[in-house]
């Protein structure tokens, strides 16, 4: 990553003069402060998934009608997807606002709208004082979130990817999703906490709230954090070039952006199952503990989290091609084996989902430096964020939902295997695959 007290000529001088491994693994300490602002935002993205999905069960009664629980959980997870459709949207705002005024710019912007969404959520009035206003006051923060998150994780990960050294991009990586991952871990922590110190009408009347209060309060700091940081070279130097039409550029690399949504269809409903989602399944259909659920989610997503970096490294050593397809390839045969091991115990849900969420991290870890190196650096940010949106809002926004529904209408079974139908298209897109390892990014 370019050292934001340098410029980048300097700072790549210095890195030829440095061993590779020393170069790419000692950072500065404003490297690291850089680092740190850049996994703070993607964190809180992911934080706004995990506590969203893991709270419902509790606001979802205060928002809507309290007379029809399950409905009112369903309308909920009905506002969840929702939310989702801004994604494309703001995949595209903000992907041409990094590819034309910075990736900082759009960083900025996009962690500034996350920290408000978390805001209006946490002050949402309930059904009992605002009636049918509270769905929309709830709707239209999610919506707010949508736009940020769609424009988020791509602008993230193009600015890691650009800064990281050729030979280590894969393991620089892998930090998108330790970030994120780690988002999702605090948030569900906060649920264990809670459910520790507060009773379950405190939950269900305002407890639910504090960690949307919190989330919005991370927002800010990360917006301070992210104002200090600077541009990465890659952005720097194609700007000093003429520019070309946009349009242009990103119909002749089509293909590029199918192989984004084809990557990402799988993992993305595969990583909510077991990440986000499982903790809710795991209580309403197994009646396991609340607590004891969140826990097992907790701890298995700490594994992963630990798992990223070597997979990273992995990549770097071995190719993007290979790490791709475990990831999604080994899945496909131990997804539905796994689904139907958990019940009420704790090792229930954390073997099988540390099990899964490890082996996705042979893909997951790897995401940011495929996408970057499948586009050149004029559309690098939209070329990924478009697309990439698409797929979540399609695939993941609509996952809870479709859990949900799938299996009062026809059973687990015929989730199951919609999800493995798609980690088999992710599987065939990742053998279709060029290398990219170690790919030029400037140009």
């Amino acid at each position: 990553m370019m050292d934001p007290t340098t410029n980048g000529a300097a700072h790549l001088a210095v890195q030829e003069k440095i061993p590779a491994g020393r170069a790419s693994l000692k950072a500065t300490k404003s490297q690291r402060q850089t680092l740190v602002a850049t996994g703070m935002g993607n964190a809180l993205e992911w934080y706004d998934w995990g506590i969203y999905s893991a709270f419902a069960i509790y606001f979802a009664t205060e928002v809507f009608n309290p007379k029809d629980p399950l409905a009112a959980l369903l309308g909920a997870m009905a506002v969840f997807a929702v939310g989702f459709v801004a994604r494309p949207v703001g995949g595209l705002l903000f992907g041409w606002m990094a590819d034309h005024l910075g990736r900082r710019a759009s960083m900025i912007s996009t962690v500034g709208l996350a920290s408000f969404g978390s805001l209006m959520i946490a002050l949402v009035p309930t059904y009992n004082s605002a009636g049918a206003w509270a769905a929309v006051v709830l709707l239209t923060a999610r919506l707010l979130q949508g736009l940020a998150h769609g424009g988020e994780m791509p602008s993230a990960q193009t600015y890691i990817a650009e800064s990281a050294p050729a030979s280590r991009r894969g393991l620089w990586s892998s930090l998108i999703y330790v970030s994120g991952t780690s988002g999702i871990v605090i948030g569900l922590l906060f649920g264990v906490l809670l459910n520790t110190v507060l009773s379950k009408p405190d939950m269900q009347s305002w407890g639910w709230r504090i960690p949307f209060v919190v989330g919005a309060l991370l927002g800010l700091y990360t917006l301070i954090a992210r104002s200090r940081m600077k541009e990465t070279e890659a952005f720097t130097a194609a700007k000093a070039t003429v520019r070309q039409p946009m349009w242009p550029e990103i119909r002749s690399n089509w293909r590029s952006a199918l192989r984004v949504i084809g990557l990402g269809v799988g993992g993305t409903v595969c990583y909510y199952v077991w990440s986000v989602s499982a903790v809710q399944q795991a209580v309403i259909i197994h009646k396991m503990d609340q607590g004891t659920a969140l826990l097992a989610s907790v701890l298995s997503n700490v594994v992963l989290i630990i798992s990223l970096p070597f997979w990273g490294k992995f990549s770097d050593r071995f190719g993007r091609r290979p790490s791709l397809l475990i990831g999604t390839g080994v899945p496909i045969i131990l997804f539905p084996l796994l689904v139907n091991t958990v019940g009420q115990s704790f090792g229930s849900l954390f073997l099988p989902a540390t099990l899964i969420l490890v082996l996705m991290g042979a893909t997951l870890s790897i995401s940011p430096a495929v996408f970057a190196e499948l586009f050149p650096t004029r559309i690098r940010t939209v070329g990924v964020a478009v697309p990439y949106a698409v797929a979540v809002a399609v695939f993941g926004g609509t996952a809870p939902y479709l859990q949900n529904w799938a299996n009062a209408a026809f059973g687990p079974g015929a989730f199951t295997i919609y999800v493995v139908v798609l980690l088999a298209i992710s599987t065939l897109v990742a053998w279709s695959l060029p290398e990219t390892r170690a790919k030029d990014l400037t140009g």
